[in-house]
């Protein structure tokens, strides 16, 4: 064994690199280059293959290796030798080759593993006879290194070329097609077009690698498919980071000196021929951050000769504009080809381009231009053809020092997954008939469309509000220009077929099938990034899927939904094949499952939901719930709202994928609603409605990715409904659909299963660690960053007004008292061992909502630390809702909103029930703090909600020890409240701490508290605080008027008398900012842990918006803008206008010869007074003046507190007025 013995020192460097690259997505990395390089890839692992070959033969020369297992293994090489063929690194899963070195894969490990098990019993076997060794055996590291080299080495290189081709773009169609003929040809439309008017798009063999370096070889920028004559043109600019800013008068027009332009055809007679106006449109930058000005203008009124050219591309027309990092980037289509026309037999054809290549051009910065380059060579078939066919690889490519910063977003919208509607327009987004509703196809208005599936609405909004405001004739010419683009994502497939002959004409039937799946925006994402329900009730992979049969007589459509399951649910860590599930607001989801649901009804009728979750503990979970929730419903809407639910996993393993549509059809309740809900029917000619669709089915799986369909299994809709099952599996899974094998060809095969298999294990790897990246990108384009800021084009009209509507809110707003309890524990791993009442209702009265923060809620050991056990979390939980409903007379129900926890910090929201139909976007996140980020024993756990229109953020957090921590508050939020063991602790020595303590003088404690050091409004001249960044700069903290509560023994009022003689301290805290009136801070008395609870009871004001009355305010301050004459002083014409008052007048006062109580209605003798009339006083003690429970004399903290809050020269804490608005400066407390 000395040759292996040898070997297995490099062995182990190549297990250690292997580990690292496993660990850094390095072999994801490997098969890109595999793709990319597939010349020297194929050469290499030839040679690899013969010297493995070799080494077999040297094992068996210098290491007595048995001949028949090294024969056998090098049969098995052999074999790996055949899948290198001309056509590598493309391989057929059902060629001969591909089976045979699946199966003498698995033979060769086997039979090594064989060999080398007889060889260990024999040593063992021999060492107990002869007590030692009697012959040389091969070690761990030997045997790990010859079966890395001689058994799995080649079988992975074959496995990494088989991702590679996986990692390719979505793409459909023939890879011969795609190099027998060139796709890019200029077009009226700026659309290329293949042969043929129903061909199918090319394929684009493009990897993901490519797409992100393909600049990397190409040393500059590549050369256009063809020069075109229009595209971007801009003014040269020197080499500064940004152009100056243009200033304009407030109501003035703009003046017209462009930093960027975006110009039509410059040859007039080909642009008059093809019926496009000659007129160009022009950006720049506005003075105003985060906006533009753009004019549209006659091209011969604009001058070029000082302008140079952004690019050669042919500009297919605009998605919008968007900021990123501080930059205002102009979105362009530059690639895209026609995919067919949906109706053919259509006067007016309805046509789909689908959009293969997006640029970002920068308006505010000359930074980007040398990047847009780089921008041109991704997934491009140019790029892919010049790839495939040169002899050269260059040796050492220079790679760019930065990348742009829409380079996200090009991936996203370049990787053929969005469609447009080409000229004539027509509204790809909404369905036939509600096109059909609308009437005349030839008045559409671009400004018209389902919102639900634009998915550059919140980008392209600026230029659509911009059309809006032109004149008929320029918003014509602007149309006819089709410069700006609405876009969809989800796939569109077109097929047209020759049906058989009719018996009297003679002729066939030409027959165009499409299908279009739109997929919806309102809450896009990755797999295990969106998840279930919002609270306005949009789901996660909701899609509307429509089916278009059209002949020349009539043209028939079929829609289905599916979705998430509609509830609050979510898969948070690391999730491989058991993917754990969990249900994150199980008693508050009745009112966004509602609303998911009434928007549906609303919008096709009848819904009938097909259930497809399996019986796994996770999916049992899901679909209890589900079932839950809809048999609530069911009384709002009665038999326009069912469900069906079918085990779909549990039919496929009893009786095979044949069984689903024989037990599909066998369901009552499915048949009797396809025969209900009907189909769409439209005459041809007429675009007259026949028939209408009366309701639609809404299947849901786990993930909505292995779906059924109803209706025929035409041969082309089976293809058509394989590729749609690929193209939405991919943007929301990262790989195609399983089970498509049996989809296309109607039964499940060998080559079917390994390319699942393949599919599960990369979708485990990329929804695990690609995806945030990629669901970052998402909601930039989408606009849901709290970060982000959109674009506006400078109006100076509806500026005014909207600077007015911010400054008059009170006018279409109310506002109402919200009251919390706010409480923090650090339970010490302890179980619930006695009653939380005294904690939780220290005094009189019902708050709004509880939010209750713990720490420790487990043992910090390394297995907790490791897998958190969830059932401590559950056990406290229970403990809290028995604590809240089982109090006596109480006068409200409460519920859990939402929970989180991180190892030992845990945080519950409980609100009262008939609140949960006003909170709105809860949302949870957790931080690591422990061993740099790594490690959750240390950190916290926050959650983010919105109260009617004002947001709230809670955290809790259990920060380490020490001198070094710094928080990291939550953004936006109006209130953030802090509820922590902050483990801060007191600067003085033991004996003293203890002394002052039991005698209640706690002046000198706080004078040296870690945590109040940080708060610089607190101490002017405290000592220096914890570290310079402050870390809790901005929050308060009511007056400490209660002992340090840690570190007690357990069970007493004693500090701690352990060896260790921990120095009391005040770790538990609650910090707050915002407009929050704090009227008690104080601690309970539980003795279950080492620490004492802490609580502090708020009241706020919640904003209530009235959008009605906000949308007439807008109206009335437009109109008065526009109507301001010249010379007029606009500011005081605004603030004169008021809204109709619409208050009702009350009667009045009574004489003795009227009462106004005769004058009431009267209903089955009792009378009926309107709200208005009648005021109740408010029952909530913290509403509540003087006689209120909480200033009662028997509560001496309130009198402690008010002492305080007088030293401090602050008015008293239960006054109504808002802390921060009483206009008194806020000093020492001592």
């Amino acid at each position: 064994m000395a040759l292996l013995h040898y070997l297995s020192y490099v062995g182990s460097i190549a297990a250690f690199l292997f580990m690292t690259l496993s660990l850094a997505s390095g072999l994801l990395y490997i098969s890109e280059l595999i793709e990319e390089y597939s010349r020297p890839a194929k050469l290499i692992g030839q040679r690899g293959t013969y010297l493995v070959i070799a080494l077999h033969v040297l094992l068996y020369m210098f290491d007595s290796f048995p001949l028949l297992q090294i024969l056998f293994s090098i049969l098995c090489h052999a074999v790996y030798l055949q899948n290198f063929s001309s056509t590598w690194p493309l391989i057929s899963l059902s060629s001969f080759s591909f089976m045979a070195s699946c199966v003498l894969a698995v033979a060769n490990h086997f039979t090594w593993f064989l060999y080398f098990s007889r060889i260990s019993r024999e040593v063992r076997h021999s060492y107990s006879r002869h007590r030692g060794p009697v012959t040389e055996t091969p070690g761990f590291a030997d045997i790990a290194t010859f079966f890395g080299t001689c058994v799995w080495l080649v079988p992975l290189f074959l496995f990494l070329s088989l991702s590679a081709n996986d990692n390719a773009l979505p793409t459909s169609g023939s890879f011969a097609d795609f190099m027998g003929e060139k796709i890019f040809t200029d077009s009226p439309t700026g659309v290329g077009s293949s042969p043929g008017s129903n061909a199918s798009p090319p394929r684009v063999n493009s990897s993901l690698f490519k797409s992100m370096f393909g600049m990397l070889w190409r040393g500059g920028s590549a050369k256009s498919a063809s020069v075109a004559s229009n595209g971007l043109i801009a003014p040269p600019s020197p080499a500064s980071a940004r152009q100056p800013t243009m200033h304009s008068p407030p109501l003035g027009p703009p003046p017209r000196t462009p930093t960027r332009r975006v110009t039509g055809d410059e040859d007039h007679a080909h642009e008059e021929k093809q019926g496009c106006p000659h007129r160009a449109l022009i950006f720049r930058v506005a003075e105003t951050a985060s906006q533009v000005v753009v004019e549209f203008l006659p091209a011969d009124e604009v001058s070029l000769s000082s302008a140079v050219r952004a690019t050669n591309r042919v500009v297919k027309g605009s998605l919008g504009l968007i900021s990123v990092e501080n930059d205002i980037f102009l979105a362009v289509v530059t690639t895209a080809t026609e995919v067919g026309n949906t109706r053919l037999s259509q006067s007016t054809p309805e046509r789909v381009a689908r959009i293969h290549e997006v640029q970002f051009f920068c308006l505010t910065s000359s930074a980007w231009d040398d990047f847009s380059s780089s921008q041109e060579t991704l997934a491009t078939y140019d790029s892919v053809d010049a790839l495939v066919s040169r002899e050269a690889f260059p040796s050492t490519p220079s790679p760019p020092v930065f990348e742009h910063p829409c380079m996200p977003l090009t991936k996203i919208l370049s990787s053929g997954s969005f469609y447009y509607a080409l000229d004539p327009c027509w509204d790809i987004s909404s369905r036939l008939s509600v096109r059909l509703t609308r009437g005349d196809s030839s008045q559409y208005d671009v400004g018209i469309f389902d919102d639900r599936f634009i998915w550059n609405e919140y980008v392209v909004k600026s230029l659509l509000d911009f059309r809006e405001k032109l004149d008929p004739g320029e918003r014509q010419d602007l149309d006819r220009c089709q410069f700006i683009i609405l876009a969809i994502q989800g796939y569109v497939g077109v097929f047209t077929m020759a049906l058989p002959a009719p018996p009297v004409s003679g002729a066939p039937v030409i027959v165009t099938l499409s299908l279009i799946s739109r997929l919806g925006r309102k809450r896009a994402g990755t797999r295990f990034n969106t998840r279930g329900v919002d609270d306005d009730g949009n789901t996660a992979n909701f899609v509307e899927t429509e089916t278009l049969l059209s002949t020349d007589q009539h043209c028939m459509s079929y829609t289905q939904v599916r979705g998430s399951v509609p509830l609050f649910w979510e898969q948070q860590g690391i999730q491989t094949f058991g993917q754990r599930i969990q249900i994150t607001r199980p008693h508050a989801s009745q009112p966004a499952f509602e609303r998911h649901f009434a928007q549906l009804i609303d919008e096709y009728g009848a819904v009938h939901a097909i259930n497809l979750l399996g019986s796994k503990e996770n999916e049992a979970t899901l679909t209890t719930a589900y079932a839950n929730h809809l048999n609530r419903a069911r009384s709002l809407w009665s038999d326009q709202l069912g469900i069906t639910h079918y085990d779909f996993h549990y039919a496929v393993r009893t009786a095979g994928h044949d069984s689903i549509i024989r037990d599909i059809e066998r369901l009552k309740s499915v048949n009797d609603r396809m025969e209900r809900f009907g189909y769409t029917l439209a005459d041809a000619l007429t675009g007259e409605l026949i028939t209408e669709q009366g309701g639609v089915f809404r299947t849901n799986c786990l993930d909505c990715l292995e779906w059924i369909h109803s209706g025929s299994l035409w041969t082309h809709h089976r293809e058509l409904w394989a590729e749609n099952g690929d193209a939405l599996s991919r943007i929301y899974a990262g790989t195609g659909a399983l089970n498509t094998s049996y989809t296309r060809s109607g039964k499940r095969t060998l080559a079917g299963v390994l390319s699942d298999a393949t599919k599960s294990v990369s979708r485990a790897y990329i929804n695990n660690f690609q995806d945030k990246g990629k669901q970052v990108a998402i909601d930039m384009f989408l606009g849901n960053l709290s970060n982000q800021t959109q674009v506006n084009i400078f109006d100076p009209v509806h500026d005014t007004v909207r600077r007015a509507l911010e400054e008059r809110v009170s006018e279409y707003s109310t506002t109402r008292w919200c009251h919390l309890f706010v409480g923090t524990w650090n339970v010490n791993g302890r179980p619930p061992s006695e009653s939380l009442q005294p904690w939780l209702f220290p005094r009189d009265g019902a708050p709004d909502m509880f939010v209750l923060g713990f720490q420790e809620i487990v043992l910090l050991n390394p297995q907790q630390i490791v897998q958190t056990d969830p059932e401590k979390k559950r056990a406290w939980e229970l403990k809290l809702m028995e604590a809240i409903n089982g109090r006596p007379q109480k006068s409200n129900d409460y519920v859990l909103l939402r929970s989180e926890q991180l190892v030992g910090a845990a945080l519950f929201v409980v609100v009262k029930s008939e609140l949960t139909a006003v909170i709105r976007n809860v949302e949870g996140a957790s931080k690591k703090t422990g061993l740099r980020g790594m490690s959750g024993n240390k950190g916290g756990t926050g959650v983010r909600l919105d109260y009617y229109d004002t947001s709230f953020c809670f955290i809790t957090a259990h920060l380490a020890a020490g001198h070094s921590n710094v928080t990291l508050p939550c953004s936006r939020p109006n209130n953030v409240v802090w509820l922590a063991d902050t483990n801060y602790r007191i600067d003085l020595d033991n004996d003293s701490v203890r002394s002052l303590a039991e005698r209640g003088e706690f002046d000198p404690l706080i004078a040296v508290d870690q945590v109040l050091s940080t708060l610089s409004w607190v101490y002017k001249s405290s000592s220096k605080p914890i570290d310079d960044r402050e870390a809790f700069v901005g929050y308060e903290e009511g007056p400490l008027l209660f002992p340090p509560t840690y570190k007690y023994d357990v069970g007493t009022n004693n500090y701690d008398t352990s060896d260790k003689m921990r120095v009391p301290a005040w770790t538990d805290r609650i910090l707050f900012k915002g407009k929050l009136d704090l009227a008690v801070y104080s601690r309970a008395e539980l003795k279950g842990s080492d620490h004492r609870p802490v609580f502090g009871l708020f009241r706020t004001q919640v904003r209530v918006i009235d959008a009605v009355k906000k949308a007439a305010l807008s109206r009335l301050l437009l109109e008065a803008v526009l109507a301001a004459a010249s010379g007029e002083k606009l500011d005081d014409k605004i603030a004169s206008l008021v809204l109709p008052n619409e208050t009702i007048d009350l009667p009045l006062p009574s004489t003795d010869e009227s009462c106004w109580w005769e004058k009431l209605d009267s209903h089955d003798g009792r009378l009926v007074i309107s709200p208005a009339y009648v005021e109740t006083p408010p029952s909530n003690p913290f509403d509540s003046s003087g006689s209120s429970p909480l200033s009662s004399p028997s509560s001496s903290d309130e009198e402690l507190y008010s002492r305080a809050a007088d030293l401090s020269r602050l008015p008293a804490p239960m006054s109504p007025t808002p802390l921060n608005s009483r206009g008194i400066p806020r000093t020492e407390y001592l």
